[in-house]
């Protein structure tokens, strides 16, 4: 058999073999011997995202008392006791700046959405142990971020059905620039884009 005819007849095996395991993903993985297939509960502990509109919010509330005291415990060391900033990235002030030479991002000048604060501040917050807090401990810190930043009053609590309503002061600022998605939780995320204000 030539090279080039037994290369061909390869490639074709390795084509069908690759159809027949994409129809069976379990098939693949015991196939070349790695990993596992996921579980119902290890894809749910994942699926944790929140959208701008609030879906995927869990149940929980946090006031800002709350928040100020839980900010005080775990936050303040790298963000400062008022989100000044720190060692990490300042959350509180720059409202009015993105226009200027040298604008000041922080949640109060630059995010768009509240509920992605709270999408954030669950999956990577704190920087050492990221995931670690509880929904009613993640209410309260942002709703405390957001009332440093006088966004909301001091005495707010936020909770899945408040924190989609919090207007942000840059919810403006971005671009959509995909269509909207369907109300159906297999639609495409929605993509912004920031837009530079002009002075």
């Amino acid at each position: 058999m030539s090279s080039e005819r037994l290369c061909r007849t390869l490639l074709t095996l390795t084509a069908v073999s690759c159809l027949a395991l994409r129809n069976d993903p379990a098939a693949a993985g015991s196939c070349y011997g790695l990993g596992t297939t996921a579980t119902e509960a290890q894809i749910s502990a994942l699926d944790i995202d929140v959208r701008p509109d609030g879906q995927g919010l869990p149940l929980g509330r946090g006031s800002v008392e709350q928040g100020a005291t839980l900010f005080a415990q775990v936050c303040a060391s790298c963000h400062g006791a008022r989100g000044q900033g720190g060692p990490a990235e300042r959350l509180v002030g720059g409202i009015g700046t993105l226009a200027t030479p040298q604008p000041v991002k922080t949640v109060g000048s630059y995010w768009p959405y509240a509920t992605t604060l709270f999408d954030y501040v669950r999956r990577a917050m704190p920087y050492d142990k990221p995931n670690s807090l509880t929904a009613d401990q993640v209410y309260a810190l942002v709703a405390y971020v957001l009332e440093m930043n006088g966004i909301v009053a001091a005495g707010t609590t936020l909770d899945a059905a408040t924190l989609p309503k919090v207007e942000m002061p840059n919810r403006h600022g971005f671009i959509v620039s995909t269509p909207a998605p369907e109300a159906s939780s297999s639609a495409p995320r929605e993509r912004t884009t920031p837009v530079v204000p002009r002075s």
